[in-house]
Parts: C-alpha cells; sequence; structure tokens
C-alpha cells in the first residue's frame, strides 16, 4: 500500500495572484520636465547656432519644393547628375527670383521714404495735433511721436536693410547647401530599395513630410499671386505711389502665416495717408480687409489645413516661435520647421496620438492608427 501524501494544511484549491506590475522608474511628471527641459536645452543650441540652421533649413525647403523636377527625367531615362543638376537649378532660379522681387522693392521703397519725407513731416504734425485736441495728455503724445518720427521710420528702413544684407551673407550657405542636399536626395530615393519594408513607415513618414510641404507653398504662392495682382490693381486705382512694390510686399508676407496680412498693409496705408490724408488711408484699409480677410482668412487656411493638417492657433505660434529661434527666415519657414518636429517626435510614437490629434492632424485618430497597424504588418 502506498503511504497517504503528507498533509501540510494546503487548502484543495490554491490560487496564486499575479506578482504586481513593476513600478516605472520615473514618474510621468517627472518625464515631463525631462523632456521639457531636453527640449529647452536643444531649442538653445538652435538658437546660437540659427545663423548656421536657418540657411539649412531654407535650402533643404527649397530642395524639397524642386524636388518632382527630378522625376520626368528619370522616367526618360536620363543620368542621375543631370536631375540632380536639373532640382539645383530651378533652386537657384527660385532663390534669383525672390532675392530680386525684395531687392526691387527694398530699394523703390527707401526711395519713396527719401522723396515724401517732407510731405511724412506735414502728415505726423497733422496727428499729432489731432491727438492733442483728443484729449491725449503729453505723454501719449510724445510717444506717438517718438513712433511716427520719419527719422525713425529711416531708423526702420535701415533695419530692414541690414537684416536683407544679413540674408544675402547666408545665401552663400544656402547656394552650397543646396548642392550637397540635392545631391543627398538622388541618392536618399534608394532607402526602401536597400533596406525593404524594415525602413518603410520611417520612410512613409518623410515622404508625408515632404508633400505636405509642397503643397503649402503652392497654396501660398497660389493666393499670394492673387492677392498681390487684386492689392496693386487697387492701389494704382487708389493713386498709391509704387503700387508694383506693394504688390510684391502683398506676395512676400503672404508666406507669413497670420500675420502676414498685417506687415504687408501697413507701409501702403502709411504712405496712402501722407498722400492722401485720412480718406485715401481708410480706402487702403478697407480694400486690404476686404480682399487680404476674405482670401487668406477665410479661404486660403482651408486649403492650407487640408494641405498640412496643422490647428491654426499652432500655425500662429510657430511663426512668433520660429521667428524668435532662428531670426527672420522662422517666419518664413515656420509652417515646414513645425511639420518636421511633429514628424520627428510625434509621428513616430504610438502614445502621442492625442498630442498629434491637437496639433491638427486629422489622420491621428484611433481607428486610422489600428488600419496603419495593419497595413504595417
Amino acid at each position: 500500500m502506498h503511504a497517504a501524501a503528507p498533509d501540510y494544511g494546503y487548502p484543495d484549491a490554491v490560487t496564486r495572484t499575479a506578482p504586481p506590475a513593476p513600478t516605472p522608474a520615473l514618474s510621468p511628471s517627472l518625464r515631463v520636465l525631462i523632456v521639457l527641459a531636453a527640449s529647452v536645452v536643444v531649442l538653445a543650441g538652435v538658437y546660437f547656432a540659427r545663423s548656421l540652421i536657418g540657411p539649412l533649413a531654407l535650402a533643404i525647403v527649397l530642395v524639397v519644393i524642386c524636388e518632382p523636377v527630378r522625376r520626368p527625367l528619370e522616367r526618360k531615362g536620363w543620368p542621375r547628375w543631370l536631375g540632380t543638376t536639373a532640382v539645383i537649378l530651378v533652386a537657384y532660379l527660385v532663390l534669383a527670383v525672390m532675392g530680386l522681387l525684395l531687392w526691387i522693392a527694398g530699394v523703390q521703397f527707401a526711395g519713396l521714404v527719401s522723396d515724401y519725407l517732407d510731405q511724412l513731416r506735414g502728415s505726423l504734425d497733422a496727428a499729432l495735433a489731432w491727438l492733442q485736441s483728443a484729449g491725449l495728455d503729453q505723454q501719449a503724445t510724445d510717444a506717438a511721436s517718438s513712433v511716427l518720427d520719419p527719422k525713425a521710420l529711416l531708423g526702420l528702413v535701415s533695419s530692414v536693410g541690414g537684416t536683407v544684407i544679413g540674408v544675402v551673407t547666408a545665401l552663400f550657405f544656402v547656394v552650397s547647401y543646396i548642392i550637397f542636399t540635392a545631391a543627398d536626395a538622388a541618392r536618399y530615393r534608394d532607402a526602401e530599395r536597400v533596406f525593404g519594408a524594415a525602413r518603410r513607415p520611417v520612410l512613409a513618414r518623410i515622404g508625408h513630410l515632404n508633400r505636405g510641404i509642397r503643397r503649402y507653398y503652392v497654396v501660398n504662392a497660389s493666393f499670394g499671386a492673387i492677392v498681390a495682382i487684386i492689392d496693386g490693381l487697387a492701389l494704382w486705382a487708389l493713386g498709391v505711389p509704387a503700387p508694383i512694390v506693394w504688390a510684391v510686399l502683398a506676395f512676400v508676407t503672404n508666406f507669413v502665416p497670420n500675420i502676414g496680412f498685417v506687415l504687408g498693409l501697413i507701409p501702403p496705408a502709411v504712405l496712402a495717408f501722407v498722400v492722401g490724408g485720412w480718406p485715401m488711408l481708410l480706402a487702403v484699409i478697407a480694400i486690404y480687409c476686404v480682399v487680404n480677410v476674405v482670401l487668406q482668412v477665410l479661404v486660403q487656411p482651408k486649403f492650407v489645413s487640408d494641405a498640412v493638417d496643422l490647428s491654426l492657433t499652432l500655425s500662429f505660434f510657430s511663426v512668433v516661435f520660429w521667428t524668435f529661434v532662428i531670426g527672420p527666415l522662422g517666419a518664413i519657414l515656420s509652417i515646414p520647421l513645425t511639420l518636421f518636429v511633429r514628424t520627428l517626435v510625434l509621428e513616430g510614437d504610438p502614445g502621442s496620438l492625442w498630442l498629434r490629434w491637437l496639433s491638427g492632424d486629422r489622420t491621428a485618430t484611433p481607428a486610422a492608427a489600428a488600419r496603419d497597424a495593419v497595413a504595417d504588418t
């Protein structure tokens, strides 16, 4: 007979609980603080290196915009180096056209300030007299006088000229960067063939970023041309001097989201006040408000939103933020830089779906993420 198994006092059914989940090394709040601190360090480095990073970012954006020029040449069997040369030449052409427009506008604007300096002084005295009659105290009048003083305007023109000189100096780096980035872009086109499906999600995000940048600038250039033509014709009909200059300014400032309208309005409005007084000033403001607000505020954001999927709040904040970080180029490159940061930081992290949706990305939904996960497998 077999001996009975010893009874150690355990019940017939023993239930073992699962081991507790390991405690995370860092609390969520501490992780957020570390991420914010690292972001501050990185942005401080970008700020101090803005003279190098700004031209590099401009060169990359230009190459991304001009990259489709390569495709029809490759389909025809042309050598790769010819496609790269075509991209470089088109990028240089874009730079030359924009530089020529800015140079013409800057030279004529400086000449206008000199020609109408006496009339500007008379208009200034009349405005100050009106301010005093309206009951403003002397301090407010002095502040208005210092802002509207022709010497201050000449100083503004000089500072703008200095900025333009700095941008022209940076063009040396842009020209060099365009050559290097265009050559590398031709090589990067082989990434999917070399690495296969392993890097396909990353390459898909990069392709989506490039398409968004191109669509954004195509939309801005199209609406900028329409706005510039309408504004120029309206100013010519009103008799405002140098309407072509203000049309060019309206086209260029259209690439600055949200606040470009105000930047393009102030100079022609001041000149209209000098030439025609309050009636012409109000007419210019009314025309700009009707044309620019309808097209740039009501219509264009819909097309821009479809192109880049950024919220209006983030678009406006990005202009101020990137201008502070890398200087004047940040205003023009704000949307591409914001898209780049979102692609680099958020789109590769499945846990950032909520943040992507807050940024305006309409594809960042749980259902779309599930479909993408199935497609990747």
